[in-house]
């Protein structure tokens, strides 16, 4: 069986290789996931701000937390 040494060029090009990728696909993905997330978010609030309308703004933030 014959083996063939790994040599410094191509792990080098291998690591740029994955990062590339990573960055390609993982941007896109992570703005998506954050945009879902914050929507959601925004609704959980303004829901619940909706709910307990008749409270003063300091109880609604300790109830409700904040829009950010």
């Amino acid at each position: 069986m014959a083996t063939t040494a790994i040599t410094r060029k191509n792990l080098v090009q291998s690591l740029l290789t994955g990062l590339i990728i990573g960055v390609l696909v993982g941007a896109p993905l992570g703005w998506f996931v954050h945009q879902f997330y914050a929507e959601r978010r925004l609704a959980e609030v303004l829901i619940c701000r909706e709910k307990n309308r008749n409270q003063p703004e300091a109880v609604l933030q300790s109830i409700c937390g904040s829009w950010f």
